[in-house]
Formats: C-alpha cells, sequence, structure tokens
C-alpha cells in the first residue's frame, strides 16, 4: 500500500503521508490540511474516525476482541499480576521488579491521608448526593491542598503526584460511600495490601473487626484491572484534552470523573442494575423482556449486552464471568436482582437473535452483578469505575505531558446565519 493518501478538492490535489502503527493500525496525517488547502478541515462528529493522539499505552481492536496494556495481553494480567503492578505497568511502562512495586506501594501508603479540611467539605454534602458528584468534587479540591503544578519534565515531581492521588482517591472513594451509609470514616490499616485496605476502609463496622474475603478481594482486583484503561474513549479523552491546556494533574482527573458519569460511559453498570430492577418490579419477565429487546419499535433497551467498540466478545466479560460466578457461589446471596440477571445471561446466551448480532454480556453487566452481591450501592459503582480507570488516566496525562502534546483545539463547521445588521431593540 502506499504510504501517501491523496485528496482532491475543487480540481486541486493534494497529499498527506499516512502513519502506521506497530499493530498496522493506519491513519492519514492531516495536521496540514488547513494550511495546504487555505481552510479546508475534516468533521467527524464523535470523532469515531479520528486519531488524537499516537499511544503507547493501550492497543484495543474491537472486530477481533483483543485489549493489551503496553503490549500485555489482559487476560494474562488479570490472572497473573494484581492491581498495583498493572497500575504501575501503564504509567511506567514497565511490570515492575518486586523492589520497585514494595517502594510504589509504600510510597502510596505514605500518601493515604487527606487535610482534615476535605473531610469537612464532605460533610457538607447532603447524603442523598449522587457518588460522582461527590468525588469529582472531592478531587477537584484536592487541587486546593495541592496547589503547586507538576513539572513534567522532573521525573520526581511526576512520581509525587502519582502516589499521591494513588493514595488518596481510594479514600476518598470509601469515604464517599460511608458518607451515604451515615457511618464513620475510616482510614482502614496502613499494614493491608492496596485492595484489602480499600475493602476495610468501604465496609468495617465500627463495632466489629473486619475480615477480607478472598475471592472478594480477587473479583474486585480483577475488576479495578479490567477497567485499569481502555484507550481514547470519552473521559480519558476528556483527562488528556483538559491537561493540554497545562492543568494540573487533580484538576483534569476530576474532568475525566465527569465525564465517565454520563450513563453511555461509565455509568453503564449503574443503568444495568436499574434495569434488573425495573424488569423485577414489571414481574420479573425476563423472557418477555428478551422479545421486547428484539422488538424494533419497542423503546425499552437491553442495558450491559453489546459494546460500541468490540464487534466481538468483550475480552473483558470473560475473565470478570468467571469471578462473578466465584463471587456469587461463595457468598450464597439470594437476591432477585441478580437471579433475573443470570436469567437474562442464560437466555442470550442461547438466542439466535443474539448470538448472530454478538450481543453478549459485557463487563459492565457482570461488574454490576459484582458489586451488588458484595453491598455495594448502586450509585456507587460508577465510583468504583473511576478508581480502577485512575492508573490509566494518570498514564495518558503523564504521555500527553511528557510528548508536549498541543493543546486541544478541535474545528467546527459553521452553519449559522451569515451576517446581519443589528437592529435596536424599539425595532425588533
Amino acid at each position: 500500500m502506499s504510504d501517501i493518501a491523496k485528496i482532491e478538492i475543487d480540481g486541486n490535489s493534494y497529499e498527506f503521508p499516512i502513519y502506521v502503527g506497530t499493530e498496522n493500525e493506519k491513519a492519514i496525517d492531516v495536521k496540514k490540511l488547513r494550511a495546504l488547502t487555505g481552510g479546508v478541515t475534516t468533521i467527524d462528529p464523535g470523532y469515531k474516525n479520528t486519531g488524537s493522539c499516537i499511544s503507547e499505552i493501550t492497543f484495543l481492536n474491537g472486530e477481533e476482541g483483543i485489549l493489551r496494556y503496553r503490549g500485555y495481553c489482559i487476560e494474562e494480567l488479570a490472572e497473573k499480576a494484581d492491581f498495583l503492578e498493572v497500575a504501575y505497568l501503564l504509567i511506567f511502562g514497565e511490570l515492575p521488579t518486586q523492589e520497585q512495586l514494595q517502594k510504589f506501594e509504600n510510597d502510596i501508603k505514605d500518601n493515604a491521608i487527606l487535610d482534615d479540611d476535605l473531610r469537612k467539605i464532605l460533610e457538607a454534602f447532603p447524603r442523598k448526593a449522587h457518588p460522582m458528584g461527590v468525588l469529582a468534587s472531592l478531587t477537584s479540591a484536592l487541587t486546593a491542598f495541592n496547589p503547586s503544578s507538576v513539572d513534567a519534565s522532573s521525573e520526581e515531581a511526576m512520581y509525587n503526584a502519582i502516589v499521591k492521588i494513588m493514595g488518596k482517591l481510594p479514600v476518598l472513594v470509601a469515604w464517599t460511600m460511608r458518607k451515604s451509609k451515615g457511618l464513620p470514616l475510616d482510614y482502614g490499616n496502613k499494614k493491608l495490601g492496596y485492595i484489602e485496605n480499600l475493602l476495610q476502609m468501604m465496609f468495617k463496622q465500627p463495632n466489629e473487626k473486619y475480615k477480607v474475603n478472598p475471592i472478594i478481594k480477587n473479583a474486585l482486583d480483577k475488576l479495578l484491572i479490567l477497567h485499569a484503561d481502555h484507550e481514547q474513549n470519552c473521559s480519558t479523552s476528556t483527562v488528556r484534552i483538559v491537561g493540554s491546556s497545562h492543568a494540573g494533574l487533580f484538576a483534569s482527573l476530576s474532568a475525566g470523573i465527569s465525564a465517565l458519569w454520563g450513563p453511555l460511559h461509565g455509568g453503564a453498570n449503574q443503568a444495568v442494575l436499574e434495569m434488573l430492577a425495573a424488569i423485577q418490579e414489571d414481574g420479573g419477565d425476563t423472557a418477555k423482556y428478551m422479545a421486547k429487546a428484539k422488538d424494533k419499535n419497542d423503546p425499552f433497551r437491553l442495558m450491559g449486552f453489546g459494546h460500541r467498540v468490540y464487534k466481538n466478545f468483550d475480552p473483558r466479560a470473560k475473565i470478570i464471568k468467571v469471578a462473578a460466578d466465584e463471587v456469587l457461589a461463595d457468598l450464597g446471596v439470594e437476591d432477585p436482582i441478580l437471579d433475573i440477571a443470570k436469567g437474562l445471561e442464560r437466555e442470550a446466551l442461547k438466542d439466535d437473535y443474539f448470538v448472530s448480532r454478538k450481543l453478549y454480556p459485557n463487563v459492565d453487566f457482570y461488574s454490576g452483578i459484582i458489586y451488588r452481591a458484595m453491598g455495594i450501592p448502586t450509585e456507587m459503582f460508577t465510583v468504583m469505575f473511576a478508581l480502577g480507570r485512575l492508573p490509566g488516566w494518570i498514564a495518558q496525562w503523564k504521555e500527553m505531558r511528557q510528548n508536549n502534546e498541543p493543546i486541544g483545539r478541535p474545528r467546527q463547521i459553521y452553519i449559522g446565519k451569515n451576517i446581519r445588521p443589528f437592529v435596536s431593540i424599539e425595532n425588533r
């Protein structure tokens, strides 16, 4: 294939180089399009066909169901690594040695204390405030307590900012949930690992000792790994474009959290449980709702099935389905909502309509099931997603700043009124 793309506009021909990635992805480099053509731009609503950056972090092939972090298959990472190993890999480019991992974990623990004024800010929120709004606000507030900007050219400054937010965000996540439940806030136990301490901070009752369930710990570890990065999605692109103005790391992450909140993005696992609850209220007839999902004239949408990127089975769903089965079996949860979920799963996996269209249960479907079985409130699901996505956001922000990428500034095609004279108010 030629390494040049030709575009003809108004009888004039222009040539543009074709950029080829390491996985043979091809992109037409149109950086000079406006300059060469005297103002012509491209239009691509939603940027579905536009590469906003070049990146070494994550490779995603939706047609073949492939997801890799820094060249490592997601299946192997989920089986053999823990969340902090994967976080280190995403952020720094290589899997850590034992010494590097231990230092990373210790430094994160040393930064897992919040200024007490943040507690006061949290206390000012109503208990019914949505946890994602609370988390975005508190993450943004961290900027006020850490006002100095990060020197992107300093490895030490970048590292310190990274371990600081990796230490503080789990505390904010746990406190956000405890606030909604009216429970006292807890810093957990510094002697525990990252996931174990998170579970203790979230679930420890004030009048009893908390014991970590290894199956729950393993499932949560896998969930956070599976959510850690997913290429240039809405929230990640938001983090990069906000950071491109040289906004600080915490401010950029807060913007990413807000982007993740939407039901078309991170809020999808919450939407799954809300759909299951609606089916239960209507009698719990899963066959009826499968039929509604297949009816083109019915507005009902089956949440948690299929994926806008994966045209095959979501590779993350294959992994987390096993963990979901283990959690449900271990906890022995009797929950009509979860029974409905399992019924929908069984029917979808044997129904020709769904199988032929590859509308399989995705990671949002199974993550919602696990979180509900664990006792995490539905409104907290996207907060847990944000915690998992944290290292990916950090890695993308770090890459963008260290590559010295230009400030994001998309173009538009104006379709409004042409120039017209101003009419004074008495003549309108």
